[in-house]
């Protein structure tokens, strides 16, 4: 895989190097901005472009450098990095696209497998959310979810766990393989899911149910 860095620690960004090499991929630029890397994008094939959140031209260059890539160059994938896992991070990345996207926390992706499931996973057509920020969007608050019998707080422990992997942009059978179940129980918990949370059950194209998801989790957090 071709993938370009726009980074500005230098320590990070030569430690990325040396995970995406030892993984295997090409590193066709590494740069410290957003408008290097948009230069690089506009001349080399990049399969995915890493960034930093907040680098250079602004606090969050590494957004808007998203956005200028992904008008250039739709077909890129684009795995933004962060220290933080924020909520309104994550809604930023979403307004960007709905495919070949990812967020993760730096310290997530340290390592070679992680890094390298979260690259394939964006490369594939994805969208690939930390983990932790999914958990914190599904979880129900003490004493419920104030929407009645309806809602998260009416979801099940095990449809709870489903919907945290829904919204990290997992498909049915990486669902299943997770949490130990067929990928008929997983279809199951779906439909509980979507229809507790009177969302529409399109089950062919997991992108547009994770966006579906998240837009009812964000609803619910501001109306909370």
């Amino acid at each position: 895989m071709r993938v370009a860095i726009a980074e500005d620690g230098a320590l990070f960004r030569e430690g990325l190097v040396l995970l995406l090499e030892a993984a295997g991929h090409e590193v066709v630029g590494c740069v410290g901005d957003g408008d290097s890397l948009v230069r690089i994008v506009a001349t080399e094939p990049v399969d995915v472009a890493i960034l930093d959140i907040r680098m250079p031209p602004e606090p969050d260059g590494g957004l808007t450098t998203a956005a200028r890539v992904r008008a250039l160059r739709p077909e890129t994938g684009l795995l933004l990095l962060s220290h933080h896992a924020e909520t309104h991070y994550l809604m930023r990345v979403l307004e960007i696209g709905a495919e070949r996207i990812g967020y993760r926390l730096k310290e997530r992706i340290a390592g070679v497998q992680v890094l390298a499931d979260t690259l394939d996973r964006v490369a594939a057509g994805e969208i690939v959310i930390e983990p932790v920020l999914a958990k914190r969007l599904v979880q129900v608050p003490a004493g419920g979810a104030g929407e009645g019998s309806g809602g998260v707080a009416s979801l099940s422990e095990r449809e709870q766990d489903v919907l945290r992997l829904m919204a990290e942009g997992r498909a049915n059978n990486g669902i299943a393989k997770e949490l130990f179940l067929s990928t008929k129980a997983v279809e199951k918990h779906i439909a509980a899911i979507f229809a507790k949370l009177e969302l529409p059950g399109d089950q062919t194209v997991h992108h547009r149910r994770v966006l579906a998801v998240l837009a009812y989790l964000r609803a619910r957090q501001v109306s909370g």
